[in-house]
């Protein structure tokens, strides 16, 4: 590997895993590795981390640990891998890890299936006001059947807009054909016609076209400096009078504020989220809104997906331990 750091361990790599995986995982990477868990699932700090970066040659980070330039710049001599938890790497610095010749390593593909059945769900539960229903229930205040009561809306034949065409956008895009929806989307860049074709889905070069066009809106898109409050007041204004927009994605996607201004004033219908820009914490406004579905963060919360996930991130430590390209890895050009 002439372009990364020598490897600085004679038989097993240090491995420093910041967050409680699924006890298959860490049984092996005990067997494997010689690691630090995190059993107790506490959250590291930024001092944690930093302390940890000096102690080891593999970091397993996952997306609720932001690694910095400033913070990867005072990672030890050793450390050689990161090896992330998940395909997000959108809270990893790559320049700064390229600076200090770091691999950096995901987990691509695994959670497309589990998110998108996510997102389906909501897209089919807030026009239904499946949260609504369920909280008149619980609260003891049903009647009964009436012929004008908690009256949604019907999937089929409405319009879903999906930003960001990616794997999981296209995922989305496959479900949702089958509850009749008709499927636009925006991207970077426009797919080929073979895929087109075999989503049923139209391209809109501009997004504030797909935003006025679309009565469902879901988002799939990385966070990065532009995409950040892609959907602001001005772009909800161009929504649909009654739209719904879900959120799987990113929580820096969206001006909240704006989305809840919208809520109260019912300019929009309701919204679907299981991200947010402050996680843990989520605004009570939000909370409060009788046609907002509110999930923490689970679109990969599957066991199946978990597993699959902690296999990537062994295989890919396992290839650089002896000197080989991970599987995964996100940066060119260090192996």
């Amino acid at each position: 590997m002439p372009n990364s750091k020598p490897r600085q361990f004679t038989d097993k790599p240090r491995v420093i895993v910041t967050r409680h995986l699924l006890p298959s995982v860490e049984a092996r990477m005990e067997e494997l590795f010689d690691v630090v868990l995190n059993r107790e699932d506490k959250p590291m700090s930024r001092e944690d981390l930093a302390a940890a970066m000096q102690d080891c040659d593999v970091l397993v980070p996952t997306v609720t640990d932001r690694l910095d330039a400033a913070l990867i710049a005072q990672a030890g001599e050793r450390l050689g891998l990161i090896a992330n938890f998940g395909a997000g790497i959108d809270h990893i610095d790559l320049a700064a890890a390229r600076e200090m010749k770091i691999v950096v390593a995901n987990t691509p593909g695994v959670f497309t299936d589990d998110t998108a059945d996510l997102t389906m769900g909501l897209i089919i539960g807030v026009p239904r006001r499946m949260r609504d229903g369920t909280a008149l229930i619980r609260r003891g205040e049903w009647t009964g059947w009436a012929p004008s009561a908690m009256l949604g809306r019907q999937l089929g034949g409405k319009v879903l807009g999906i930003v960001g065409m990616g794997r999981i956008g296209q995922a989305v895009a496959h479900r949702a054909r089958a509850f009749g929806l008709r499927v636009i989307y925006h991207n970077r860049h426009r797919l080929p016609a073979s895929v087109e074709n075999m989503f049923h889905a139209d391209w809109v070069e501009e997004l504030d076209d797909l935003l006025a066009q679309a009565d469902i809106v879901t988002l799939h898109c990385p966070a990065s400096p532009d995409t950040h409050h892609m959907i602001d007041a001005g772009r909800i204004a161009k929504m649909k009078e009654g739209a719904s927009l879900i959120n799987t994605a990113r929580g820096d996607l969206v001006d909240y504020e704006a989305l809840i201004a919208a809520l109260e004033s019912g300019h929009l219908g309701g919204c679907g989220l299981d991200v947010y820009p402050d996680e843990p914490n989520v605004d009570r406004r939000l909370l409060d809104h009788r046609n907002t579905i509110t999930q923490p963060h689970t679109g990969s919360a599957t066991v199946e997906g978990r597993e699959a996930s902690g296999e990537k991130v062994i295989a890919n430590i396992v290839f650089w331990a002896h000197g080989e390209r991970p599987p995964d890895m996100v940066l060119e050009g260090l192996i």
